[in-house]
């Protein structure tokens, strides 16, 4: 992935060559040499907003019932932290 800056008088004169390097990654336009934009394509997009699935959701499936969880015995004891 590589990343394109580009200057607001670049993009506006060329969008074409903005979207072809959209394509290996983001292109950052400039507005006065400070980044204001990210052009993404939108695959780029909707990969960084996707909804992530939290735990709690993922144990409430229904499949999820069926599968088989042990948890490993504890064989060594908590001890006091020496502090000293």
């Amino acid at each position: 992935m590589s990343i394109t800056t580009l200057s607001s008088r670049e993009f506006n004169q060329d969008a074409g060559k903005a979207k072809r390097a959209a394509q290996s990654g983001p292109v950052i336009i400039t507005d006065r040499g400070r980044p204001a934009h990210v052009l993404l394509t939108f695959e780029d997009y909707k990969h960084l907003t996707r909804q992530h699935s939290r735990i709690a959701d993922l144990l409430a499936m229904p499949e999820a019932q069926d599968a088989d969880f042990e948890t490993p015995a504890m064989r060594e004891l908590a001890q006091a932290a020496d502090l000293n």
